[in-house]
Formats: C-alpha cells, structure tokens, sequence
C-alpha cells in the first residue's frame, strides 16, 4: 500500500495525491491518503479531495498505518516528529520525507512493499505520462449552478483566458509572504500582453481573493475583464473548476491556478506562468511544465 499524507490547500493535496496515485498505477498497490495531519491546522479548508472530487481516494486508517509503518510510526504526532532529518534513522524505509523541491525520479524505485509519502511532491514529472487517467480522478463532484453556471456558459460561449490573483495569506501574513512573495502588477501586464499577441479577441476572466486590488490595478486598463469573487470559503473551488474550463490561462504562483490550467486538457492551450515562483525558495525548475510560457 502507498499512503499519502495530505495538508495544505487544495492545490497542494491535488500535488500529493496525484504523485502516490501515480506510483500506485505503475506498482500496482492500493493508495490511501492520510488526513489526520489537519487536527489544529486552521489555514485553507482542511482535506477536501473526496468533497470536491469523485476521486477514488480512500482515507488511511490507524490499521493501514500499522501494516506499514508499525504501530509506533503509526501515531500522527510520531509521524510529526519523524519529519525532523535529526530523527531520519527512526524512520525506516518505508517512511519517504521529501528531501528538496525538485523532482526525485528515485522514488518509483523505493516503492517496494508500500511507501508512507510526506511532501509536497510538486512536479507533473510525477504523474504527467498518465494525464488522462488522472484528470478523471479529478473530475469535479458537482456541475455548476447559479452565478457559477452562468459564468461557465460564457466561459464556454467565448475564446476565453483566465487569470488568477492570489494575494490573501500571502498579502496578510508576513512569514508567508517574505517566502512566497506575490506576483507584481508587471507580471500580470506582460502575461496578458503575450496573450494579445498570440490570442485574437479574448475575454478574461480574473479570479482573485482581493477584488480591490484588481479594480485599482488591472480593471482601469482592461474594462472589459470579468472579476470573479463570489467564491470564498467551502466554495473557493469553483474558482478552479471555471479556471478549468477556460481556453487559455494566466496563473499565479499558486497551485491553485496551476491545476486550474491543467486541469483544462487542451493541447494546444496557452498556459503563461511567473518565471519567480517564491520570493526566497526552491528551485522550481521542475514546477512549470515545459510547454508552458514563463514570463
């Protein structure tokens, strides 16, 4: 069995799932997520795969977590502590940390008997020869309705792009926002620039979680722009499934927006991504799919 623990929003459970979901397929084990990581978690709106999508993943139990870590590794605040590399000899082999940002093509090898992922795993490398299979996985739970559905027909009813404004945590909180950094106005100009040069007659869509800033900063120069910024809280995944339905796409550096253009299975979508994925972080090399534009 592949366990995979999930935490963080949704865009980041999509990363991890997607990874153990795809090791699964080419090992032929089960895969279960764990979701027991989120006791006192209060950002984003806790595991929300199975609510959002009729994904098959199946929630890990203690007994899953026993079989194949022993039933000490087994408790979550156990499993806390073991992220910790002055406690990696503790671990086992079947406890797998990720060590760096970048993709590690050495874990199909280490699948063995099962494997317990704990990551971010935030790479298509991972999964991107199944994508077909995947989408599927990720196949939204429930059609549109009211103010969403009508924004899906003129989705669908234009050549349309989407744009996504993610300001929010990384805005409000300093520790957040000295790590990820937020996309600067410029970006957002070149991105939508590019789009007019390759994008004949478009209607953008911009989801943002701070509508002010985009009436002050990008509306004056782009009257015609649709703000969307009704879906907030439990709701805030519909944002994705109208990203997804969009021809093109103009993405933050957030998950979020990146599987909202994914998501759309196009080939020959334009996705236009910030070359500057964190303000002090990783090597995102392996983050951006290679026929995506960065700007």
């Amino acid at each position: 069995m592949i366990i995979v623990n999930l935490l963080g929003g949704l865009g980041n459970q999509m990363f991890q799932y997607a990874c153990g979901w795809a090791l699964g397929r080419e090992s032929g084990l089960s895969v279960k997520v764990a979701t027991d990581m989120f006791g006192g978690y209060i950002r984003h709106n806790g595991p929300e795969l199975s609510r959002v999508f009729s994904t098959s993943a199946a929630v890990a139990g203690l007994r899953d977590m026993q079989n194949l870590l022993g039933r000490w590794r087994a408790r979550p605040k156990v499993r806390r502590w073991l992220r910790n590399d002055a406690l990696k000899l503790l671990r086992g082999r079947q406890f797998i940390v990720e060590q760096e940002f970048r993709y590690n093509r050495e874990l199909q090898d280490l699948v063995g008997r099962g494997l317990y992922l704990q990551g971010y795993w935030q790479s298509e490398r991972y999964f991107g020869k199944h994508a077909d299979a995947l989408r599927k996985e990720f196949v939204f739970r429930n059609a549109p309705t009211g103010r969403n559905a009508e924004l899906a027909h003129q989705i669908r009813q234009d050549l349309s792009v989407s744009l996504h404004i993610r300001r929010g945590d990384y805005a409000n909180c300093p520790k957040t926002l000295a790590f990820h950094g937020l996309c600067e106005p410029d970006y957002y100009v070149r991105a939508i620039g590019y789009m007019r040069r390759h994008v004949p007659q478009f209607r953008l869509f911009v989801f943002s979680d701070d509508p002010r800033w985009v009436a002050r900063t990008l509306k004056p120069s782009h009257p015609e722009m649709v703000v969307v910024d009704h879906n907030q809280g439990n709701e805030s995944h519909n944002d994705m499934l109208l990203m997804s339905l969009c021809d093109h796409h103009i993405i933050a550096n957030s998950s979020f927006s990146w599987w909202g253009a994914w998501l759309n299975p196009d080939k020959d979508k334009i996705v236009v991504a910030p070359r500057k994925w964190f303000a002090n972080g990783p090597d995102t090399a392996n983050l951006i799919p290679e026929n995506w534009i960065r700007l």
